[in-house]
């Protein structure tokens, strides 16, 4: 090839997720087959922007040694960091306000200086959209989808979903021997922010008995008459899967703060769904919040192929010439498509879509029932 390059970095902003390690490793195996250096930036952008601040300035060595053993690691070996946009910096003035500055010169800057030809960006819509911002001020630049959340649009899946989902999925099935013991019912309220992939896909893989996903508006009646026509019937536990981007009809989103320079904190859901079923039916009832969880450990076998897949693919996007592009999954494929297009919009759950249709004819609720429903 002809590309030109010679020293490319990669890079992990954003949520951690199951399978970042997987891209750094094929990635640089990939780039050093084709004679290129690769480094890898601390923190996000935060290794380019504050070098002074490591001791290795910033900067990772990549080599085959450096990544070695890493493929089945949870969380980067680089760091990341959901803080410190560099396209609109969060800079506390005297007295005490906030602004947000645009760093998008100076990173650039940093990049000529260290002698970066190209970047390998992975990380979900925020971090992407930030990729995006780069590539059209001039740096040649690969987009990589991650998140657990699985919300990026215009690829089939994203690494990190599978694995988060399936640990969801080991949680509720532990959580079905002691509902059961006690006859209790559990709120399981997973991670997702606006998008219910988890909650739906974990949901229905464990037979949970109703499903709340930001994508449909509730109301706790359809549920708690599914509970109480479970309790006749003799069957005195149910398990509730809740999203945590998951409202009410004609409600809003449980937020639990915001700090400046990041998205509102999404959380506290599953706590107010159990407090209200249990009002509502009198039966003893219990939130378990899985959180954090869901994000660390070991990836999946898929999300470990998928991450290696992925990495590789980011190396032949450059040596072909290709920018401002993000690799997607198009099974059986792995392609190409804009980085813009891909961060227009979030990809949520379709309300047509097989997997909720096979929820409702499990008989699984999702809270826009009608009342006496079957």
């Amino acid at each position: 090839m002809t590309s030109g390059i010679k020293r490319i970095a990669i890079n992990t902003g954003g949520g951690d997720a199951p399978g970042l390690n997987a891209v750094i490793y094929a990635a640089t195996l990939a780039a050093g087959n084709r004679g290129w250096e690769v480094v890898g930036i601390r923190d996000g952008f935060n290794g380019m922007l504050f070098g002074d601040d490591y001791p290795d300035g910033g900067l990772i060595e990549l080599t085959r040694n450096r990544v070695r053993g890493i493929i089945h690691q949870g969380g980067t070996i680089l760091g990341s960091t959901n803080r410190g946009n560099p396209v609109a910096y969060p800079v506390q003035q005297a007295d005490g306000s906030w602004i947000e500055v645009d760093r998008t010169d100076e990173l650039l800057e940093r990049f000529a200086e260290r002698g970066i030809d190209a970047l390998i960006t992975v990380g979900g819509d925020g971090s992407l959209t930030i990729g995006n911002h780069l590539h059209r001020a001039g740096l040649p630049l690969v987009g990589v989808p991650k998140t657990i959340d699985n919300d990026l649009d215009r690829t089939a899946s994203t690494f990190g979903f599978d694995s988060a989902v399936s640990f969801a999925s080991e949680c509720i099935d532990r959580l079905f021997s002691t509902a059961t013991s006690h006859s209790r019912i559990i709120v399981v309220e997973v991670m997702g922010r606006y998008a219910g992939w988890i909650a739906l896909h974990a949901g229905m893989a464990s037979g949970v008995h109703a499903i709340l996903i930001p994508e449909i508006p509730y109301r706790l009646e359809p549920v708690a008459e599914l509970i109480r026509e479970r309790a006749q019937r003799g069957s005195t536990y149910s398990i509730v899967c809740v999203a945590e981007g998951a409202k009410p009809v004609g409600g809003e989103h449980t937020v639990v703060g915001k700090a400046v320079g990041q998205a509102e904190r999404l959380g506290g859901i599953g706590t107010k769904v159990a407090a209200e079923l249990e009002a509502m039916t009198g039966r003893e009832s219990r939130a378990v919040v899985l959180g954090h969880l869901l994000r660390g450990g070991s990836p999946t076998s898929l999300d470990r192929l998928l991450g290696l897949r992925f990495g590789a693919a980011a190396v032949r996007a450059l040596d072909e010439g290709q920018h401002g592009v993000m690799v997607a999954l198009n099974p059986p494929t792995v392609d190409y498509v804009p980085l813009a297009e891909a961060t227009s919009r979030q990809k949520t759950v379709p309300l047509d879509c097989d997997a909720i249709q096979t929820s409702r004819d499990m008989a699984i609720r999702f809270g826009d029932e009608s009342l006496a429903d079957g």
